[in-house]
């Protein structure tokens, strides 16, 4: 295996082989990229040693993404990472980083259906984003509703002159959803919610930032502890408070506070934390009934746009 050393920050057929790994999937995995690297260091290794995936470090792949990052940076383009939601899972991702990236599904899809996607959008971080209730998904039977252009929209002029943008069928929508999560940009649940993808909340920031927060709301917050955009997790308990925590940087946080359980931000006892994702939607049906998860009073209104026909038995579940 080669060593870290000079040779290796030449872009080269070995990085190239690495980039062409992301240019055929939407994203990896830490454990997913380990037999990729194995095999081009193996490919490129003139003593025939065996190498295997086990040996394959996350320096190791950290310096491939260096060096391939500084060959395509002038394309826009970059190899970033995250962590799951859902735990913490690291996830690299090639997005392109211009400002316009929404833009990018133009390339492959009518301007009727990004006007459905856009519509899709706006349903997560508008309608089902509140400051009451942050679900930021949106339930699949409501996507579908949304198929039908409403009266006098408009696309984006740069993306159809200002033509008025056409309804689309059940069928199209149908397809157009799975093509969204077939091309790594939506993610939908067991419950049936459309939320988007760690790598879209990547490629997108930018937009999403621009496009849905101003001087008097924020709708796009980021978790207190990793700073990436939250979409999962649990908001503080005093709605206006502007801390967010995914539940798997809840201990990192608390950790770094000597195991105190309070608000990164407002210090407040972080006690019946509200949820954030798909589970506000369940946690909407227990405010109605006037108590939160642990039986105490629940300080909520019922959720604006959020969808009343879980049941609550499930609302434990991740």
């Amino acid at each position: 295996m080669s060593d870290n050393g000079e040779a290796d920050q030449v872009y080269n057929n070995s990085h190239r082989a690495f980039l062409q790994s992301f240019l055929s999937r939407a994203t990896l995995t830490f454990e997913q990229a380990r037999p990729i690297v194995a095999a081009i260091e193996k490919a490129q290794a003139q003593d025939g040693r065996d190498i295997r995936p086990a040996d394959i470090t996350e320096q190791h792949v950290s310096t491939y993404i260096d060096v391939t990052n500084a060959a395509i940076s002038p394309f826009d383009l970059e190899i970033r990472d995250t962590l799951s939601q859902h735990d913490r899972t690291r996830i690299y991702a090639l997005v392109n980083v211009s400002s316009d990236s929404i833009t990018q599904l133009a390339t492959t899809h009518s301007p009727d259906v990004i006007a459905f996607v856009k519509r899709c959008l706006d349903a997560m971080f508008e309608t089902n984003n509140t400051h009451r209730s942050e679900v930021l998904a949106v339930k699949s039977t409501d996507a579908l509703r949304l198929a039908k252009a409403p009266p006098n929209q408009t696309q984006d002029p740069e993306a159809s002159q200002g033509a008025q943008s056409q309804s689309l069928t059940m069928m199209q929508a149908q397809k157009t959803l799975q093509a969204m999560v077939d091309e790594g940009w939506f993610e939908v649940s067991k419950k049936d919610f459309y939320t988007l993808t760690p790598r879209a909340l990547m490629e997108l920031r930018g937009w999403l930032v621009e496009t849905y927060n101003d001087e008097e709301d924020e709708r796009i917050k980021n978790c207190s502890a990793c700073k990436a955009i939250i979409t999962m997790g649990e908001r503080c308990p005093d709605l206006d408070c502007s801390g967010r925590l995914h539940q798997h940087c809840k201990r990192m946080a608390f950790r770094a506070q000597n195991n105190n359980e309070r608000c990164p931000v407002c210090k407040k006892d972080w006690e019946d934390a509200p949820p954030v994702g798909e589970k506000a939607a369940i946690q909407n049906r227990r405010s109605t009934n006037g108590t939160g998860a642990s039986g105490r009073p629940y300080t909520t209104a019922q959720t604006d746009g959020a969808d009343d026909s879980l049941d609550d038995s499930t609302a434990d579940e991740d």
